[in-house]
């Protein structure tokens, strides 16, 4: 027996125990990064509050009124009177929702009419729609495309389209951005018997940039691809019905699916396909972020048939855009701003700046003067790339356009970004 008694002061240390991983701590470096930021005293470029929106090209921020120059209201449609109304009037015959799948409950009246609206719109045979301008893409890329098939895409594709490759089963093959010979050497490499879908954008969200679709689509028919095209930024302004930049540049009838989104120049919540494909039909039956997710309210999609009938006839609206777009990206250059483009390609204007500090710096100063753009950086951009994104309108008026320049103009050189 020992002379004396070991307390639990001297006791030896438990064995330390294992502990689970922390499931966040993956995110820590951008989360010291985001605080790192915010110590500088600059706001959150990805916490602003619409206090109240009065147009479609202007807000209350913060108490100020702030020319909206981020929005994707493309064709300005959030107000059109005629929009707002067949919005009302479905809230009162149908009610707030249909709590269910398109497929069970969930196809009410208006969910047909504006479907007949996209096929008028379109031209084509069939039209279905999705619950959000994501699904629509995830829905259709990952049902499309199987196990022993390939989806050959864009690198620099939307988020919603990589997710749909990663939903699905299919072999990914990416290409370089535009680039058509690297999209027909990558083609050349796989199987001829396999089934093939070549994934494009007719604009590019984050630099405004216009695919090359001809050049592309003769490439993927080389190589037996079927083609899918994602006009969300092309909606509403390029070609001479507005369908996008596969109608501008003529390859209507070389398309097998277009993917849209309501969100954009529509002016609401929403994503869909048209197509002409035999079979299309079954995917109501197969697809599954269609089968099992609830359907738009009536009241929405009454408001997205509205507005697309509209848009049939907005040559006026359309042409100027066109002039604000052209109008700003020679003033911004004029500046000394280094865009995203050589020339105005699209309603998308982006203002490259070398540093996230930076960017921040000139995205706050726009703001206290009045002006909202967005701020975008990596993921969403390539590696290494910051920009200040501007999303133009057609109810921009010239001064308002005249008044952004100024606005740029006073911040850009008020934080170093420009001379």
């Amino acid at each position: 027996m020992s002379d004396s008694l070991e307390t639990a002061d001297d006791a030896p240390p438990p064995p330390e125990v294992d502990r689970p991983r922390d499931l966040f701590s993956k995110f820590d470096p951008l989360i010291a990064e985001r605080e790192a930021l915010l110590a500088t005293g600059v706001r959150d470029p990805f916490a602003i509050v619409m206090e109240k929106v009065t147009s479609p090209t202007e807000a209350v921020i913060q108490g100020r009124k702030t020319i909206l120059l981020g929005t994707y209201n493309y064709m300005g449609m959030t107000f059109d009177p005629d929009v707002v109304a067949a919005g009302k009037k479905a809230l009162d015959e149908f009610g707030s929702g249909t709590t269910g799948s398109r497929v069970l409950n969930g196809t009410y009246d208006p969910h047909r009419d504006v479907e007949a609206a996209l096929r008028d719109f379109y031209g084509t045979e069939h039209a279905i729609v999705f619950s959000t301008g994501y699904q629509a893409n995830l829905g259709m890329i990952s049902t499309l495309a199987g196990k022993g098939d390939y989806i050959i895409l864009d690198a620099d594709s939307h988020a919603s389209i990589y997710d749909g490759c990663w939903l699905g089963n299919a072999e990914i093959v990416r290409f370089r951005h535009n680039s058509v010979e690297d999209l027909d050497r990558r083609l050349a490499r796989l199987p001829r018997e396999a089934g093939k879908l070549v994934v494009l954008e007719g604009v590019y969200s984050m630099l405004g940039d216009v695919a090359p679709l001809p050049e592309m689509i003769a490439a993927a028919k080389k190589h037996g691809a079927m083609i899918l095209v994602d006009e969300a930024h092309g909606m509403g302004f390029f070609g001479g019905h507005g369908r996008g930049v596969y109608e501008e540049q003529g390859v209507e009838d070389q398309v097998d699916f277009v993917v849209g989104t309501f969100s954009k120049s529509v002016g609401t919540v929403g994503g869909f396909c048209v197509s002409n494909h035999p079979k299309f039909e079954v995917l109501r039956l197969v697809c599954r972020p269609y089968v099992f997710t609830a359907s738009l309210p009536p009241s929405v999609v009454a408001t997205a048939a509205t507005s697309i009938r509209k848009l049939m006839h907005a040559g006026a609206k359309r042409a100027h855009l066109w002039e604000n777009s052209r109008r700003l990206h020679q003033g911004l250059r004029e500046l000394g701003f280094t865009l995203g483009t050589q020339e105005a390609q699209s309603a998308i204007i982006a203002v490259v700046l070398p540093s996230q500090e930076q960017a921040v710096s000139l995205w706050q100063g726009l703001l206290e003067r009045g002006l909202y753009v967005n701020l975008a950086r990596p993921p969403a951009t390539p590696a290494g790339m910051f920009l200040l994104r501007c999303s133009l309108c057609a109810e921009h008026s010239s001064e308002q356009v005249g008044e952004i320049l100024t606005m740029f103009a006073s911040a850009g050189r008020a934080t170093g970004c420009i001379a």
